[in-house]
């Protein structure tokens, strides 16, 4: 097991490239149990719910009562919650490392608030038809996400195309708040049923789902956790200060900008459909860096693929906690999330 090491703590000697050879004999392992954690929540995640099915049966013929359950209400439900997890979880790594604060979620900078209100006003609106298929809450949930991304990140872009990460935390902050006045104003106002269904959409599950809406939400999330792939490397350097990484060679304006477009992709594309689910990009993270380190070219790969599982894991908590009804899991992941950052800043303070 690797010692916790803090954030900040990766430094170098001068005159050291960037970074160390990544060695072979903690990626292997690493990624080889998080891809473990994957597969078993990918094979047993679609058998799990308030109603037993026989897996053979549903085989057999995907058009009797449990091939449909398996095929309609749990596969897709289950792809969903492995996207949703892993963008959601490797999005933290990144904001954390680009904002040089282990607090950082993937809804620190307004994202969550954006698509929130795109998806109140949609419903406020009465939009329920689909705009080139996707239905029109989460097409405007995607265009506020993105659009507040976009406007957090011009607010934070100084002259000569630096971004200072205090101003863009301030920024995403502030913006949250008056986003946030917004979507309880629209509540405030909208009927009884209406509310009802916009409190559900706030509340983050997965049960709102098919194979089309996953593929849809999969494309920009693929392209975010590329991109973040992509500055794994020097996300470690810059995770210890902008000087430190100029003098290392790193281009620190083209890694600030790839982090932050490929989380805000991630983080978009999974709001947009489940609503805002917290504490994956907190928990998943965390949790990693006390057994794998802090060395991002292992941490983001394996929290992509933790951060899957974790989800899928407690959605299935959630279809049996209160069967027949449905817990949404979002609240589940934050009773999760809330006391486990508390055991974490009692036991290791120097995790952060």
């Amino acid at each position: 097991m690797a010692r916790t090491v803090p954030m900040s703590s990766l430094s170098h000697e001068p005159g050291s490239s960037p970074l160390p050879r990544l060695p072979s004999q903690r990626l292997v392992p690493a990624v080889s149990l998080s891809l473990l954690l994957f597969l078993a929540a990918l094979t047993l995640g679609p058998l799990v719910g308030p109603v037993e099915i026989d897996l053979a049966r549903a085989l057999a013929d995907l058009g009797s009562p449990d091939g449909r359950i398996l095929l309609v209400a749990r596969l897709p439900r289950v792809l969903l919650g492995l996207l949703a997890g892993g963008c959601l979880a490797a999005a933290g790594v990144a904001f954390q490392a680009l904002l040089r604060n282990p607090l950082a979620t993937p809804y620190t900078l307004g994202v969550s608030s954006g698509a929130a209100l795109g998806a109140v006003l949609a419903l406020f609106l009465g939009l329920d038809e689909s705009v080139a298929g996707i239905f029109a809450p989460t097409a405007l949930a995607l265009v506020g996400a993105l659009g507040t991304s976009g406007l957090v990140y011009a607010t934070a872009l100084a002259p000569g195309r630096r971004v200072h990460t205090t101003t863009l935390l301030l920024a995403g902050v502030c913006l949250a708040y008056c986003l946030g006045a917004l979507v309880m104003l629209l509540h405030y106002l909208a009927d009884m049923a209406v509310g009802q269904s916009m409190l559900r959409w706030l509340m983050g599950g997965l049960a709102v789902t098919s194979l089309s809406l996953v593929a849809r939400a999969a494309v920009p999330g693929l392209a975010g956790l590329v991109l973040i792939f992509v500055v794994a490397r020097d996300l470690n350097v810059l995770a210890s200060g902008e000087e430190l990484a100029r003098s290392r060679g790193i281009d620190v304006s083209r890694t600030q900008r790839l982090a932050y477009l490929g989380a805000s992709l991630a983080t978009a594309s999974v709001v947009a459909v489940t609503g805002p689910i917290g504490f994956v990009g907190l928990v998943v993270p965390h949790s990693l860096r006390l057994i794998v380190g802090p060395d991002h070219r292992i941490l983001v790969p394996c929290s992509v693929l933790v951060g899957g599982a974790f989800l899928v894991a407690c959605d299935a908590v959630a279809r049996i906690l209160l069967a027949p009804a449905e817990l949404p899991v979002g609240v589940l992941t934050a009773l999760i999330g809330g006391p486990f950052l508390v055991w974490l800043l009692r036991t290791r303070p120097d995790s952060f």
